[in-house]
């Protein structure tokens, strides 16, 4: 605070919290009472004199500056900070029963863990609280009976594992994390969690800051996150998605750290589905079938679900669970109602359905009529929202959709997806075409852009590897190209198995285009040697041996 804000603002006087056990209005509070408290604005009170004005300048200018952080103050504050935790559970161990006894020494220990901040200012002397065991006596304040001492505690910890923090000292960075995992942080972290109550506003923000602290430390070191999810994490996030509870903003924190813990790692996939984490998912999406989200936290809550549920259905297991789940359902009635919720809905259909894995999903979709509602947004793209995938992204999960259906789908299924592209004279060819021509012109640019760029390579001496021939495809893919190879998948599959007249109007619009066979066999090749599945290499040749049979038959 500055001096003009010293001078204008009155402190409120802090409140007493509750104490925990036989006494816990009494113990609480007091050990808060030193807690600094918010200032606000007291308009009923006078303005000070000019000599109570001239006094604060003076104890202003009069206060000593804090010493610099170094090892052997780092020392003292460690040895401090035993010295009071010791004391307070000598107290407590005395006198049980009686709060008056152990009071002080817990307010004073409340105190001497606020003024371990300073300790974040030099996260390269990290490794000396971790050679003085400091980080061990944290971890087991965290299950302290005063809750006010653990919400200190997890205050501390978010302030010490804050990512650019820790990103100014990598050695002492990685001594702290090593410490607190093999504290088993986030198991201790989880049974606090599990006793405090968010109605309580300190509290509350103790269950932030303990998610901001697991953020910071997954953040830091991704391969935690199977570990952090075993130890009761992933189970504590489900149920606090469940808890029939007004949004707010831990329950946004709740939807980002179960995004974080799925996204590229297999076993808390496989565990989301065993603790029937899909079905959690979807019950809380159904919300949005008709509804927007009320606010943009609330938008983006709904994106981190649907980004937790995409993420889920990589692992063939789960989509089973999500069709037995009627999650097919689900979506199929987002793309109706046209909310906000349709375009994510459209992303999640793709996922479920993507692959061999998703050949069940497929035949289920038609089942449900699904075609009267992917064919809609297959012909006018819908507008993005501010959260969720834009309209080029969508164009991308529709044709993977399509091409899904026309890869699983048998039998009568097959034929009415077939039907469909006959449909009010064509009118799903000539779309089809639309998408050919709109992304064969981006991967024309951007195979301009590449071919200069090597060339100017060569032209400098530069030789051009097989890492760097990755990248350039990688960069074609990206700038069209998986979506002209997912367009001219479907324009295949119509014209070598459905009606003659699909084929016809193909090669009509391609002729009056200035289109061209040779083109579309290229690029269809080129997608049969990319195909890629390391999992199932029987899989993947079965799948270009299709793709090359279709093209000879074109």
């Amino acid at each position: 605070m500055d001096v003009g804000e010293l001078l204008s603002f009155q402190p409120e006087k802090p409140a007493l919290g509750t104490l925990k056990r036989k006494n816990e209005d009494e113990d609480r509070g007091r050990a808060k009472s030193r807690k600094k408290q918010p200032v606000i604005t007291n308009q009923s009170t006078p303005r000070i004199s000019e000599d109570e004005r001239e006094k604060i300048l003076k104890m202003v200018e009069e206060e000593p500056e804090a010493p610099p952080m170094d090892e052997t103050t780092l020392k003292k504050i460690i040895l401090q900070f035993e010295k009071k935790a010791y004391k307070n559970q000598e107290m407590r161990i005395k006198f049980p029963d009686l709060p008056e006894k152990f009071m002080e020494s817990e307010l004073e220990m409340n105190d001497m863990i606020h003024e371990m901040h300073v300790i974040a200012t030099a996260p390269d002397l990290y490794y000396i609280l971790v050679e003085m065991n400091a980080i061990q006596s944290l971890l087991q304040l965290l299950s302290h009976e005063n809750t006010d001492i653990s919400i200190a505690v997890v205050d501390l910890l978010q302030e010490l594992t804050d990512v650019d923090t820790l990103n100014e000292s990598e050695e002492g960075a990685e001594a702290l994390v090593d410490a607190l995992l093999e504290g088993q942080i986030v198991a201790v972290l989880v049974q606090n969690l599990e006793r405090l109550d968010e109605s309580n506003k300190e509290e509350s923000e103790g269950v932030h800051n303990t998610l901001g602290i697991i953020e910071n430390i997954t953040e830091f070191r991704p391969e935690v996150c199977p570990d952090a999810a075993k130890q009761g994490l992933m189970q504590w996030l489900l149920k606090r998605l469940k808890a029939k509870i007004p949004f707010e903003g831990n329950k946004l924190y709740c939807s980002e750290i179960l995004a974080i813990l799925l996204q590229n790692h297999d076993e808390n996939q496989e565990l989301l589905g065993e603790m029937d984490g899909i079905d959690v998912l979807l019950q809380q999406l159904a919300v949005y079938k008709r509804h927007d989200p009320s606010s943009g936290e609330e938008g983006e809550y709904m994106e981190n679900l649907f980004n937790s549920l995409c993420a889920a259905l990589m692992l063939p297991s789960n989509r089973d669970r999500f069709l037995k789940g009627e999650g097919l359902q689900l979506m199929n009635l987002m793309l109706r109602e046209k909310k906000m919720s349709r375009n994510s809905a459209i992303k999640v259909l793709d996922h479920a359905m993507t692959g061999q894995e998703g050949g069940d999903n497929c035949q289920k979709f038609i089942d449900i009529l699904g075609l009267r509602s992917i064919f809609p947004v297959f012909m006018k793209t819908p507008k993005a929202n501010k959260r969720g995938p834009g309209p080029e992204e969508l164009e991308e999960h529709i044709c993977s959709i399509i091409g899904s259906l026309l890869k699983n789908c048998t039998g009568t299924q097959r034929q009415r997806l077939l039907n469909k592209f006959t449909e009010n004279d064509h009118e799903k060819v000539d779309r089809l075409m639309e998408l050919h021509f709109k992304y064969l012109e981006k991967v024309r640019q951007v195979d301009l852009q590449i071919e200069k760029e090597k060339n100017d390579l060569k032209f400098f001496g530069g030789d051009i590897d097989d890492d760097m021939e990755d990248q350039f495809y990688l960069r074609r893919l990206d700038a069209g190209l998986f979506t002209l190879q997912l367009v001219d998948f479907i324009m295949l599959e119509i014209c070598v198995t459905g009606v003659p007249s699909v084929k016809q109007r193909v090669m009509q619009i391609l002729n009056l285009r200035g289109g061209s066979v040779k083109t579309i066999k290229s690029v269809m090749r080129e997608y049969a040697g990319n195909i890629g599945d390391a999992k199932n290499p029987e899989a993947k040749e079965a799948e270009q041996s299709k793709i090359l049979d279709l093209v000879s038959k074109f």
